[in-house]
């Protein structure tokens, strides 16, 4: 089954007492609209999870801007919202699915496969008419027991690695290694930062922007599509992904697995992370 479910899909199977939805709807520099969003109205059945409180670690020194939540941490929570290792889990947001997206990975980096994306997201779900409400469901807890799958996780001495053995000009596709950036192509050449304390981009790296791998409405292109967009790629070739903070990298992960790609990693706490160690060198223009 595809990682993402039409909102026919979701409305046919809407009170299943084996789904959980999960609302991941976020603002970054607002961190309280996302909530405030969900409860005005949400998706009937769904539950809240905030990408800040709840998908990430309290920021420090190193990690990033969104660190990795502790993976026990995160179970506790899950398991308070009745998401047990058997739920099938449905999330959604309003952002081109980069929240959803995170909790995708999250859940199948805890080794749960049972998680899809909602296409379009909450706007398009209300704009086509389909149920909405601002009743918060009662959830009888479950139990989530995490099984970390580390192959799925880069870190930065590995990415200082694959950087490292990158040789200049090289084609993408003669690369064992690979390392995408998957921000805008202004952050990237590092003509422009809003978000970090330095621009650029690490050494080596190619860009394949996130939102390109998505269709006007906000839905994911298709397997073909995806695959002439990354076609420059090895399929055989380890891929190792980052943006900002670890968010917009998982939709381009999403996006390279559904393209055929086996082995695709994420550099969780991404160009946050990596300008924060003194000796990491930075990149900028093409």
């Amino acid at each position: 089954m595809d990682a993402t479910v039409s909102k026919r899909w979701l409305l046919a199977r809407l009170y299943e007492p084996e789904q959980t939805i999960v609302d991941c709807r976020f603002t970054l520099g607002k961190p309280k609209a996302g909530r405030d969003s969900y409860e005005q109205e949400h998706i009937p059945g769904a539950v809240y999870l905030d990408l800040e409180l709840d998908l990430s670690a309290p920021v420090g020194e190193h990690g990033g801007r969104h660190p990795l939540p502790d993976p026990q941490e995160l179970a506790v929570r899950l398991s308070k919202l009745g998401i047990g290792n058997d739920t099938r889990i449905v999330a959604y947001d309003d952002e081109n699915s980069m929240n959803a997206a995170r909790l995708w990975w999250l859940l199948r980096y805890l080794g749960h496969e049972q998680v899809y994306i909602l296409e379009g997201g909450f706007s398009q779900w209300k704009e086509g008419k389909y149920p909405v409400t601002d009743h918060q469901p009662v959830r009888v807890p479950s139990a989530f027991v995490p099984k970390v799958q580390p192959r799925m996780l880069a870190d930065v001495h590995k990415v200082q690695q694959v950087s490292a053995n990158m040789e200049p000009s090289a084609s993408p596709a003669a690369l064992p290694s690979v390392l995408i950036d998957s921000r805008a192509r202004e952050r990237f050449l590092g003509q422009e930062e809003t978000l970090d304390k330095k621009a650029g981009h690490i050494p080596g790296a190619f860009n394949f922007f996130w939102k390109d791998t998505q269709n006007a409405d906000g839905s994911f292109k298709s397997a073909e599509e995806l695959q002439e967009h990354f076609a420059e790629l090895d399929q055989d070739a380890e891929i190792i992904v980052y943006c900002g903070s670890g968010v917009t990298a998982c939709p381009n992960v999403l996006a390279l697995e559904k393209a055929g790609f086996k082995n695709v990693r994420l550099y969780a706490g991404s160009w946050s992370d990596w300008i924060s160690y003194e000796e990491n060198t930075i990149a900028t223009g093409e």
